[in-house]
């Protein structure tokens, strides 16, 4: 009787879900052959007469970081090569014209394009906005980009589309329905082995709050969400048909997510080092001052308190009447609000720490301003656990400060590593650490600081704008064949 009464709920159940599963493959055929109907009504084919429609994702194109100069370069190099390719960008950023932009990415990085742009902003930026979503923020962000990815779709449907922000929930989207090419740049991983590490083990970050590290439970509960947050990650990757990471630290993190070694390379970001080159090398004048300077978006996982507090700690164990005196001058992009919140705590901590007077916030300054700190910078700081590459890191030591840099990441395994034999810069940890480190390269003569600077300058040319461009087109030729 049971067995009967089990097969009549049964029977029904799967005959119920397999029509299901038959209208949904029925809707998203539809839904897919209705976009490619509209995209040849409205532009392009592959016959090359008409343009070739190559979409970059790129939400917050407008905020000047690191990110966005892979983007700028990434363009100017596909139209240098590519004559028939009209370069797209979808963003979000409508409080700007498409010509501010533009010049914006020329002020800030240095970099003309050689054609016009097209520009497609999207009205729901909102919702990949870490703001809307103060409890399960990864999967929330993920699932908003692709309510943004789809608004992006029906405006315009390209011929490739290639990620260029970390959403990689968009690519089967762009994939599956809207029948185009893509590939995707990843400049950090939305979630890593090391980010499951951290949960696992119940340590207090940016990330894991105090009150989860403190309860089993919570612990246990988050590690399961972010295992399977990580599958579904891994899913909608490995739908890429080219994967580009930036560092051998993402690379690593990707080949173990994704389990897509046969399309994925490493493409080292492209950094400005001819123009940071160009700086003269000299042995230091005697002078009454030293700065330090650190450059990096004003984001929580960049850690400035980090950096001020260990700052601090130099100036406290500092000899009174001690010379020459000292400055930390703290250079970055301000998105949104949060950010702009987030500097006016730091300035607070600043003043707990009584060291106003000696720390200096330069926001959203343009480019040459940039260039005059780092010439005259003796040290150049950054405190990011696990940054996936960092392009301020290479900038400072092309420039000619003496890099510190955290002891993990990029700039541990790809950028701050000896060159020919000879060392290039130091690696940190903690408050101490970095105190420390700082205190005994101020101690080097200018001499022995010479030295070092000239090797991190020789070290540097791997991560030149022409070397990113050669292997940036290598990587995605497959999408144009």
């Amino acid at each position: 009787a049971c067995f009967r009464l089990l097969c009549s709920l049964l029977l029904p159940a799967l005959f119920l879900s397999g029509i299901l599963c038959i209208c949904l493959v029925v809707l998203l055929w539809g839904i897919r052959l209705w976009i490619q109907r509209k995209k040849q009504l409205s532009s392009a084919g592959r016959d090359g007469k008409q343009p070739l429609l190559v979409a970059f994702f790129h939400p917050y194109c407008n905020a000047g970081g690191g990110g966005e100069r892979v983007l700028w370069c990434a363009i100017r190099t596909l139209q240098k090569k590519y004559k028939n390719v009209t370069c797209v960008v979808y963003t979000g950023d409508r409080d700007a014209t498409g010509e501010e932009i533009v010049e914006g990415a020329f002020r800030r990085f240095n970099i003309k394009l050689i054609h016009p742009v097209k520009f497609v902003f999207l009205k729901r930026r909102y919702l990949v906005e870490a703001s809307l979503y103060p409890h399960f923020t990864l999967l929330g962000q993920s699932l908003g980009s692709v309510f943004l990815g789809w608004e992006a779709l029906l405006k315009c449907v390209p011929d490739i589309y290639i990620d260029s922000m970390g959403y990689a929930f968009t690519l089967p989207l762009f994939k599956y329905l809207g029948g185009c090419r893509v590939g995707c740049y990843v400049h950090y991983p939305t979630i890593s082995t090391d980010m499951l590490s951290v949960v696992r083990n119940q340590d207090t970050r940016f990330n894991n709050a105090a009150f989860i590290t403190n309860s089993p439970f919570f612990s246990k509960f988050k590690l399961v969400y972010y295992y399977f947050f990580a599958f579904m990650y891994g899913l909608v990757g490995s739908c890429s048909d080219v994967v580009m990471v930036n560092s051998s630290w993402t690379l690593n993190h990707i080949l173990a997510l994704w389990r897509s070694g046969a399309c994925t390379s490493v493409v080292y970001p492209p950094c400005d080092v001819q123009t940071f080159l160009d700086i003269p090398l000299e042995v230091e004048k005697s002078t009454s001052e030293y700065s330090i300077v650190s450059v990096g978006q004003f984001r929580p996982e960049k850690d400035h308190p980090l950096q001020i507090r260990a700052f601090a700690k130099l100036l406290k164990e500092k000899r009174v009447g001690q010379e020459p005196s000292l400055k930390l001058i703290l250079i970055g992009g301000c998105r949104n609000q949060q950010d702009e919140e987030r500097v006016n705590n730091l300035k607070c901590l600043c003043e707990e720490l009584g060291v106003s007077n000696d720390v200096m916030f330069r926001i959203n300054i343009p480019f040459e301003e940039l260039k005059r700190h780092l010439a005259e910078a003796t040290i150049g700081l950054h405190t990011m656990w696990n940054e996936h590459f960092g392009i301020g890191v290479v900038e400072c030591m092309a420039a000619g400060t003496v890099i510190l840099a955290h002891n993990s990441g990029g700039p541990k395994l790809d950028i701050v590593v000896a060159y020919e034999g000879h060392i290039t810069g130091f690696l940190a940890e903690n408050e101490d650490s970095y105190a420390e480190t700082m205190a005994y390269i101020l101690s080097l003569t200018p001499e022995k600081r010479l030295e070092i600077r000239e090797n991190a300058r020789r070290s540097v040319h791997r991560f030149s704008d022409q070397h990113f461009e050669e292997t940036f087109l290598l990587s995605v030729e497959l999408l144009f064949k």
